[in-house]
C-alpha cells in the first residue's frame, strides 16, 4: 500500500479539489444572501388582515348552554352569517353552531366561505391535504389549501378540524423561501441550521482556510522579506579622503 506523504504538493492538490466543490456553495451563499436582502421582507411576511368587528347575534347560545366540560379556550367567529364556537377542551378542539349547539362539519363549503373573507380574489381551487407541505410546515395536522387567481398566486391554508385560517403564501414568499433553502442548505425541510450537510461543509471551509494559510506560508522564501531588512548606509571613500 502506497504511503501518503503530507507534503505541500499533497495539500495543494487536496486544497484545489475541495476549493472547487466548496466554491460552488460559496457562490450559492453569496447569490442567495444577496437575493434575500433584495426581496422586500414586508411582501414576504405580509398576511391578510382579518377584521374583528363586534356583531350582535340574536339567539346566540351562552357557552354554558352548549353542554361543554372544562374549557381551555373559546373563540367565536362568523361563517355564512351564522355564529360558530371554536371550543378547546381536553387537548382537542371542536366547533359547534352558536345558535343550535350542533356540531359543525368543516367541509369545502365552509372553507370556501372563510377563504372569501381572507383574500379578495377569485378562488381557483380547493384541496384537502393529509399533512402540511413546505409552505405550511410550521403547522401540524390535515389542512385545507385554497388557491386564489390573483397576481401574487396566493395560497391560503385552513385547519381541517376547525376551519381556522393558518397562513397565506404568495410568490414573493416562495421566491424568498427558495433562496433561504440554498442559504441554509436544508433541502428537505428548509428549517434547520444543524443538519449534517452544513456541518460537513463548515468543517470543509475550516480545512480550506487552514490549508490555504499553510500553502501561503510555504510559498514564501527569504527573498520575499528582503525589503524588511534595513539596508546599511554606504559611504563614499573618495569624498571622505578629500575632506581629510
Amino acid at each position: 500500500m502506497k504511503r501518503i506523504r503530507f507534503t505541500p504538493l499533497f495539500f495543494r492538490r487536496v486544497h484545489k479539489w475541495v476549493g472547487l466543490v466548496l466554491g460552488i456553495q460559496f457562490i450559492l451563499w453569496s447569490v442567495s444572501g444577496a437575493m434575500m436582502a433584495f426581496i422586500d421582507m414586508k411582501d414576504v411576511r405580509d398576511q391578510p388582515m382579518i377584521a374583528a368587528d363586534p356583531v350582535s347575534v340574536p339567539g346566540l347560545l351562552a357557552p354554558t348552554d352548549i353542554g361543554i366540560g372544562k374549557v381551555e379556550s373559546l373563540k367565536l367567529s362568523m361563517a355564512d352569517g351564522r355564529p360558530i364556537y371554536e371550543i378547546g377542551e381536553s387537548g382537542s378542539v371542536r366547533i359547534v353552531d352558536g345558535l343550535t349547539g350542533d356540531p359543525v362539519v368543516v367541509d369545502e363549503a365552509l372553507v370556501r366561505q372563510r377563504a372569501a373573507v381572507i383574500v379578495d380574489a377569485p378562488i381557483r381551487s380547493i384541496s384537502l391535504m393529509n399533512k402540511p407541505n413546505l409552505e405550511a410546515r410550521e403547522f401540524a395536522g390535515p389542512m385545507w389549501r385554497v388557491d386564489f387567481d390573483d397576481a401574487e398566486g396566493t395560497s391560503a391554508y385552513f385547519a381541517a378540524d376547525t376551519g381556522r385560517f393558518l397562513v397565506a403564501r404568495g410568490d414573493d414568499w416562495r421566491l424568498w423561501d427558495f433562496f433561504w433553502m440554498l442559504h441554509n442548505m436544508d433541502y428537505a425541510d428548509r428549517t434547520s441550521f444543524n443538519h449534517p450537510l452544513i456541518i460537513v461543509v463548515g468543517f470543509g471551509v475550516l480545512f480550506l482556510s487552514g490549508t490555504g494559510f499553510y500553502l501561503l506560508f510555504k510559498s514564501f522564501n527569504r527573498r520575499d522579506f528582503r525589503w524588511l531588512v534595513r539596508r546599511k548606509p554606504s559611504f563614499d571613500k573618495t569624498a571622505t579622503a578629500q575632506r581629510t
